[in-house]
């Protein structure tokens, strides 16, 4: 049945094209268009696709013959999600030490001031970290003025 991928580590391209209801050709083709698939070789040259190169033919394969894109289409589509996937990624926690961390509050001070409603409302619409961003972004600006005089 298609759309279903076992639990393996690598794949084959007959199975492959066995899985995603393609002829073998199709998937050599692809993978000349989509760079992100980029199966490895065995000794023997075997194509060996792994399954995150599954998914993503089974993407491919959706778009162009679901959704009807061209492959110009297909790829400026994939590559949207690939950005919505960073978008939604959960911002990383770095841990400062204590001596890094003393020198980084004398550079810049916190701001002591009531926060108000726009705000609040800015950081419950702030789940995907940009104020974050754009905070670093000021404060590499300030450390950039720093260096420069």
């Amino acid at each position: 049945m298609p759309g279903i991928i076992p639990n393996k580590l690598y794949f084959r391209i007959g199975e492959v094209a066995r899985l995603i209801v393609v002829e073998p050709y199709v998937l050599r083709y692809w993978e000349s268009e989509f760079p992100d698939i980029k199966p490895s070789k065995s000794k023997s040259g075997q194509r060996l696709y792994k399954r995150r190169d599954v998914e993503m033919l089974l993407k491919i394969k959706e778009l162009l013959y679901g959704e009807r894109y061209t492959i110009n289409g297909a790829k400026k589509r994939l590559k949207d999600w690939g950005r919505e996937e960073v978008k939604e990624a959960e911002p990383l926690e770095v841990k400062v030490p204590k001596q890094q961390l003393s020198k980084q509050i004398e550079a810049f001070p916190a701001k002591e001031e009531e926060p108000d409603e726009d705000d609040l409302s800015a950081q419950a619409l702030d789940l995907k970290g940009s104020k974050t961003l754009k905070k670093i972004r000021k404060d590499l600006e300030v450390l950039l003025d720093m260096v420069k005089a």
